[in-house]
């Protein structure tokens, strides 16, 4: 298991809480004709996250020191690494964890640069691990750690990705949002595109026409 040295986005926060199944609090002011009321996972937004095929993943491209660690993992650091491979691991979110979890061998996804001067999209992965256990969760000497996860019941996992090129040229954060505004109005392709209605996500799926009309962008000059 490859140990990575970084941090993708700003500094995680955990947005959305486990739910917790059965009604554990104010169990006396429910008579004994009253069921607990369970909270089921919505279908509807299950089948969603298993039909998507593209993916975006932030990294930070610029050294920042935590807990003596440098969280710098740029696509160049990943073009680094051994076989050009490495494990996503340090994602703490509830939300983006769950999106890893339906990732499939060969999915590509765009390599984003969060947390810098010029954020934006550098090139292309693709997934060649399927979700498993991250173990940044259990080092303590880990940014990453959490004290709450155990081995015998791990809260965090990641993917491992694979580079496979470049972008002819940087998609920058500027222009996709120039082109998500005019296509909020005119019903275009980026219209919901989750970089923006999903900001905070470090992992974030995308549609096929998204990930096709952003990669035709290489092809053209900057708006």
């Amino acid at each position: 298991m490859r140990r990575t040295k970084r941090k993708r986005g700003t500094s995680p926060v955990l947005e959305q809480k486990e739910v917790t199944e059965g009604a554990e609090q104010n169990s006396k002011s429910i008579s004994k004709h009253e069921k607990p009321k369970f909270v089921k996972p919505n279908p509807k937004e299950k089948k969603q996250q298993e039909e998507y095929q593209c993916w975006l993943m932030k990294s930070e491209p610029d050294t920042r020191i935590e807990k003596g660690m440098d969280m710098k993992f740029g696509i160049e650091d990943l073009m680094a690494q051994p076989s050009q491979t490495a494990c996503w691991d340090g994602v703490r979110n509830y939300q983006a964890r769950n999106f890893m979890r339906v990732m499939k061998i060969g999915q590509e996804a765009f390599f984003y640069h969060s947390n810098c001067k010029e954020p934006g999209i550098a090139g292309i992965v693709k997934i060649v691990k399927e979700s498993y256990e991250d173990h940044t969760q259990f080092d303590p000497k880990n940014p990453h750690y959490d004290a709450s996860s155990s081995p015998e019941n791990p809260k965090w996992s990641m993917v491992d990705v694979q580079f496979v090129r470049k972008l002819k040229r940087y998609i920058p954060l500027a222009e996709l949002k120039k082109l998500h505004l005019n296509d909020k109005s005119s019903g275009g392709p980026l219209r919901n595109i989750a970089l923006f209605t999903r900001a905070r996500l470090s992992v974030q799926p995308l549609t096929q026409d998204e990930f096709d009309f952003i990669l035709k962008l290489e092809d053209q000059k900057e708006v």
